[in-house]
């Protein structure tokens, strides 16, 4: 086996924790607990995620060069709403909703990147429709939410 199969198998892995976790931490009572136990497991695969896609891009650099760019800026986000909610600065809550958001987002983004072919016949890094319509979906969701935050329907923390 090699190894930049080995990281794409731990990529993979990664990413299917992520996919996971994500749900769980958005639909848990936002308060110390099962909320911040799993935002604190899905900020170390965000940055699993990371590093794995940096290792796969540096081995077969000519082919797939742009996973680095998409992989340090999708934990960007996942930092953002990490450093967000350990600092509480002042607009902290949005900083949070927007990190995670935007990183859980760019996975919805690569998995249906890479699945858009068995789901359409055609290639995924060449359809615009699968690289927008998560964040087309997701920004929405989030508006949804920083609406309910503010109408004092969700807790604010």
């Amino acid at each position: 086996m090699t190894l930049i199969r080995l990281f794409l198998i731990a990529h993979i892995a990664l990413g299917t924790a992520g996919l996971i976790l994500g749900p769980i931490a958005m639909t848990a009572r936002k308060h110390q607990g099962l909320h911040t136990k799993v935002g604190e497991a899905y900020h170390w695969v965000m940055l699993g995620i990371c590093l794995s896609a940096a290792a796969m891009a540096a081995l077969d650099w000519s082919r797939i060069w742009w996973f680095l760019p998409i992989a340090v800026g999708s934990y960007a986000f996942a930092l953002l709403g990490y450093v967000a909610a350990k600092r509480r600065w002042t607009g902290w809550l949005r900083a949070h909703l927007t990190g995670q958001g935007g990183s859980y987002i760019a996975m919805v983004t690569a998995l249906l990147v890479v699945n858009w072919h068995s789901l359409t016949g055609q290639l995924g890094t060449r359809s615009p429709l699968a690289w927008a319509l998560p964040t087309v979906v997701g920004t929405v969701i989030l508006q949804w939410v920083r609406r309910e935050i503010a109408a004092g329907r969700r807790p604010r923390y």
